[in-house]
């Protein structure tokens, strides 16, 4: 039976019986009439102390608290735009399910990233997401404030039930400045991810960072062990921890103990990744809250670089991958920078053909992933029409958005990630007539292609534009596609549904990449660059296969995708593509390990028990 507790005396009421107040906008449920009154004669009171009890968040028990830009959780909610934020959403699912004591924090982001609509030459038009958060998530009770460029702005926060596979419940904040009582630009400023010039980008740092300590102590979690920081953008929050614990003018920083409390994850390794905001927007938004030599010791001389804020003020720090935790140590020498690999929440990013599939020959595998090792000994004609199944779906979906005549039998390649020149989607473009003479003489092929370019990225731009003229010039021969909007449902359908995910970044720039771990659930195999997580995760024509030549090869620079056009080609015509259509038995083989091998470790089950054992503990 579902229950709430009464905020009074903590008794527990099945949902909709006792006496009922509503109190700014919240309905409370009472046993008596004693607590009834009692409320009401206080009610600031209880309905601050018992928003997470009435709710179903607030627990003393909570020692972490997990700070992410974005985090995709619901199909629904668009406070994500793509990696970082499927990472956050698969991380804290994970840990309801595991029973962490964790809360997260992140914005509420109105009009979304946005929606991606590309017309007949492929130039992309963005437009805000539409939804409603009242029918997703709950207002809580409790408001702060935070003083940007001297102006006090109000946040308030919504609160996100994410429930484990026991029922456990991790509640994630989703800060908002959308309150009558703000400034028209302040009410904006949680409106758009990614959005907005530097001044805005700061702001809305400044609300998840210092208005998110806050929020959580107006909510009650005052037991916070650990603030874990997914990449820099939340960095500020170490400045409000110093100024919580400096007693007056005279009294010494406390530089040691907020480090202790501090876990910073770093995802990128490309430098212009790292946000930094001149001294005088620092001024100009902050005020003097921390004394200029404060910053510049903490965040670096000329700029205040938020990622060596981060570091400096964090007492464990991870990459994350162990190819990139060795990049991350390179481009920032002096720190000791650990690595813990991605992982992917299994449950979520498996078909249901294949979780039935596991389901009848792997019970449990939902709460151990690890379990998913024994996907070797299904038998392989299981795990072929398991993939029949999810292709169907996938290509269902195809045709109801487009023409182009795709096939059943064909062997269907996936490429989706956000459009930017070092992901390098149209490498495989680089000599269409291998393409074409490959389909001729070894067997049909065929393209999907999904993701959005950032809305000042020009070049991400042309990269989608190429693809969609490429399509137009090969459609006789190679059936391509450029599918918009790319999100949760269709990553879904694409890593699950595709015979092959191709991945070619220049090395040394894929921090980790997850979209070929979500392919690996369901058995679809990686071609791609060896670098990020794949460096890891390939074993050569078991897993997939390889270009490039593994951690130790030249880092990718200009020129070199010609070489590696070369080898994409090689093993596409010399290996893969025969495979496929001269031994389905030895191709389901491969899928299957792939499962066993790859799914059983790169999930975020093991990986959140990393990050139990390195650095919550």
């Amino acid at each position: 039976m579902n229950t709430v507790k009464d905020p009074v005396c903590g008794m527990m009421l099945p949902i909709g019986e006792g006496l009922s107040v509503v109190s700014q906008g919240q309905e409370f449920r009472f046993c008596s009439e004693l607590c009834q009154r009692t409320f009401l004669a206080r009610p600031e009171r209880y309905a601050v102390a018992s928003a997470g009890v009435a709710l179903g968040a607030t627990d003393v028990s909570r020692r972490i608290v997990y700070f992410s830009m974005e985090v995709a959780t619901d199909e629904g909610m668009p406070t994500y735009s793509g990696g970082l934020g499927v990472l956050a959403g698969d991380t804290l699912r994970s840990c309801a399910d595991l029973k962490i004591p964790i809360v997260a924090v992140s914005l509420l982001y109105r009009r979304g990233y946005f929606e991606q609509h590309l017309d007949e030459w492929g130039n992309q038009h963005e437009q805000p997401v539409q939804w409603d958060p009242s029918k997703l998530a709950r207002l809580l009770p409790a408001t702060v404030r935070v003083s940007i460029e001297g102006r006090p702005v109000v946040v308030q926060a919504w609160q996100y039930d994410i429930t484990g596979l026991t029922g456990y419940v991790i509640p994630l904040l989703l800060l908002d400045t959308n309150v009558e009582e703000n400034a028209a630009g302040d009410r904006d400023l949680t409106s758009d991810l990614y959005g907005g010039d530097e001044r805005y980008r700061l702001a809305q740092e400044v609300v998840l960072g210092i208005g998110g300590v806050r929020m959580l102590r107006a909510l009650g979690y005052t037991h916070i062990e650990r603030f874990h920081m997914n990449e820099g953008h939340a960095a500020v929050l170490a400045l409000e921890l110093l100024g919580e614990r400096k007693q007056g003018e005279q009294a010494a920083w406390d530089f040691d103990g907020v480090r202790r409390a501090c876990i910073f994850t770093t995802h990128t390794p490309v430098p212009a990744g790292h946000d930094q905001f001149s001294y005088e927007l620092v001024k100009q938004m902050l005020g003097d809250t921390t004394p200029l030599e404060v910053l510049q010791m903490l965040g670096g001389r000329d700029r205040l670089n938020m990622t060596l804020l981060a570091l400096n003020m964090s007492t464990y720090v991870n990459g994350v991958a162990k190819r990139h935790g060795e990049v991350s140590q390179d481009m920032f020498p002096g720190y000791a920078i650990d690595s813990i690999t991605n992982g992917v929440h299994s449950a979520t990013w498996t078909a249901p053909s294949f979780q039935q599939l596991y389901d009848r020959h792997i019970p449990g595998w939902r709460t151990d992933p690890f379990a998913l090792r024994h996907a070797i000994s299904i038998p392989t004609q299981e795990i072929w029409a398991a993939h029949v199944d999810a292709k169907r779906r996938l290509l269902g979906e195809v045709r109801k958005r487009t023409p182009v005549p795709f096939r059943d039998d064909a062997l269907t390649i996936g490429f989706a990630r956000r459009a930017t020149q070092y992901k390098r989607a149209e490498l495989v473009f680089s000599e269409p007539s291998q393409l074409i003479d490959m389909a001729r003489t070894v067997g049909p092929i065929q393209f999907m292609f999904a993701g959005k370019a950032h809305p000042k990225d020009e070049s991400g731009k042309e990269i989608i534009r190429r693809i969609i003229r490429i399509a137009e010039q090969l459609k006789l021969e190679i059936p391509i596609v450029y599918l918009v909007d790319y999100d949760l449902d269709l990553a879904k359908l694409l890593t699950s549904g595709v015979d092959l995910w191709l991945n070619t970044p220049l090395r040394p720039l894929e921090a980790s990449g997850t979209s070929g771990m979500k392919a690996a659930h369901n058995g679809v195999p990686s071609l791609s660059v060896l670098d990020g997580w794949w460096v890891e995760g390939y074993v050569e024509g078991v897993t997939g296969w390889s270009i490039g030549r593994g951690a130790s090869d030249a880092p990718s620079r200009e020129g070199s995708g010609a070489q590696d056009a070369r080898e994409l080609y090689d093993k596409l015509r010399g290996v893969i593509a025969p495979l496929f259509y001269q031994d389905r038995a030895r191709w389901s083989e491969i899928m299957r390990s792939t499962i066993a091998f790859n799914a059983s470790f790169f999930n975020t089950h093991r990986m959140v028990q990393q990050y139990t054992a390195n650095a919550y503990v």
